[in-house]
This record gives structure tokens, C-alpha cells and sequence, in this order.
């Protein structure tokens, strides 16, 4: 029985010791600090690829650096982007709201910051012409801009993202692989925002992709966001592991 528990032990004291550590990373835009999270892997992938992870409307997030380390985990190099600045963090919804209706009108300063990032990223070790990059919810929307942008980067991944797009903004080609991950019951991101995405994607002849998940609405990934399907907001197990399995299958294509 002593010798049970003790293997035990040691089990999941090597189990701790093989997870990955991300590093609060600071860089600039202009004058203002930026914060994000980075780790290298501790056994990289053939090609060293690299995964950018965009937090949600909160900004930095435990959801977005523990997407970080499974990555890492699985040998990439990830980063999680800090969009809003080291001091400049919203103390609550209401300022979340705020500052990522910002970046959406103002899509030119997000994608900027996401490039930001993606320059941590390959200085963290990463493959410039192996890069991915995710999103959740308003990071989901940054997702789609880096597409749209056509960033240097093989693919984009939005899970439960806003799609809009200004009717006046020009539609070019789009080169980086699409992939979009959103539940099926998501009153957040109305039928004629998806139905313009779509028409969008094929104006723009992306190589595009898009799963809906039954029973799920908006944050569906997010543990923390509860079970009440009513107020649009809530955690589905199913949809975040069938989710999170799209997202290594395409990780899988196209790095």
C-alpha cells in the first residue's frame, strides 16, 4: 500500500515537473509597455512552428496562457499576446467592452499589435514561416483581422469570435488557412454577421473552414463562464474538447 502511494507521488511530481512554464515577457508599442506570456517547448517540433494565442475581451488571461502551455506541451512555441498595454488593463467588463470596441472600429492599431506579438513569438524560437494564430471571443476577432491583414502566418483559428467587418473596408485576397470554431447557438454573433463572414471568405478565395457546435453559445472554451445557456455566455465540455481537437488537426495541416 506504502509503495503504491509512493509511486503515486512520484508520478505526479514528474507529471508537474513536465509542464510547461510561461515567462511574462514585456515589449513596446511606441511608448507604452507591453506584457505577454511566453515558453518555448521543452522538446520542439520538426521546423520549430509557433502558435500566438489572443486572450479574450479581459485581456490576459488564465484561459489564454493555459491554452499557451498545452501547446507547448505538444512541442510549439507559443506567446499570448497582450493587445491592451502593462497599464492598461480593463478592471472590468463594462472597461472591457470599451477597449475592445476600440480595437474592432480601430482594426488597423489591432492587427498592428497583434504583429507586435508575433515578433516575441519568433524571438521566443519560433519558425517566422511556421506560425498559427488563435483566439477567443474578441481574440477570436483578432484572429480573423490577422487573416485579413493576410499577416505572415500559415493559418487563423477563432473560437466563438466575432466576424463582423465594416461594409466599407475593401475585400482582398486572403492567403493564411481560416478556421472558424463557433456554437451553433451563439445569439452574439447574428445570422447576417455570419452569412457576410462567409460571403466574405468567398470574395477573398481564403481557403476557409467553419464548425458549429450544438448547444453551445458564446465562450463555450471558458471554464469559468458557467452553465446558464440563457445568457448567452456558457461553458460546454463537449464543444471545447471537440473544439480544441479541430484546432490540433489544423495545427497538424497547416504547420
Amino acid at each position: 500500500m506504502k509503495k503504491n502511494i509512493l509511486f503515486a507521488a512520484v508520478a505526479l511530481t514528474m507529471v508537474f515537473q513536465t509542464q510547461a512554464q510561461l515567462k511574462a515577457i514585456d515589449y513596446q508599442d511606441g511608448q507604452e509597455i507591453l506584457s505577454g506570456f511566453g515558453s518555448p517547448p521543452a522538446k520542439a517540433l520538426k521546423e520549430n512552428p509557433g502558435v500566438l494565442v489572443l486572450p479574450a475581451w479581459l485581456g490576459v488571461d488564465e484561459h489564454a496562457k493555459e491554452s499557451a502551455k498545452m501547446l507547448s506541451e505538444l512541442g510549439y512555441y507559443s506567446f499570448v499576446a497582450d493587445i491592451y498595454g502593462k497599464n492598461n488593463r480593463p478592471a472590468n467588463t463594462q472597461e472591457a467592452g470599451a477597449k475592445a470596441g476600440y480595437y474592432k472600429k480601430n482594426y488597423l492599431e489591432y492587427q498592428k499589435r497583434i504583429q507586435l506579438a508575433l515578433n516575441e513569438l519568433i524571438k521566443l524560437g519560433a519558425n517566422p514561416d511556421k506560425i498559427v494564430v488563435i483566439g477567443y471571443c474578441f481574440g477570436g476577432t483578432g484572429a480573423i483581422e490577422a487573416a485579413r491583414a493576410n499577416l505572415k502566418v500559415q493559418g487563423v483559428v477563432s473560437f466563438h469570435g466575432g466576424l463582423g467587418r465594416d461594409a466599407s473596408r475593401t475585400i482582398n485576397k486572403i492567403t493564411p488557412k481560416v478556421l472558424v470554431l463557433h456554437g451553433a447557438d451563439d445569439f452574439y454573433v447574428p445570422k447576417e454577421e455570419i452569412e457576410n463572414f462567409q460571403s466574405e471568405m468567398r470574395t477573398a478565395e481564403a481557403d476557409w473552414q467553419m464548425n458549429y457546435y450544438a448547444d453551445a453559445v458564446h465562450a463555450f472554451t471558458h471554464k469559468d463562464a458557467g452553465s446558464d445557456k440563457k445568457k448567452g455566455v456558457a461553458y460546454n465540455e463537449k464543444a471545447d474538447k471537440r473544439s480544441w481537437q479541430a484546432l490540433l488537426s489544423f495545427l497538424k495541416e497547416v504547420l
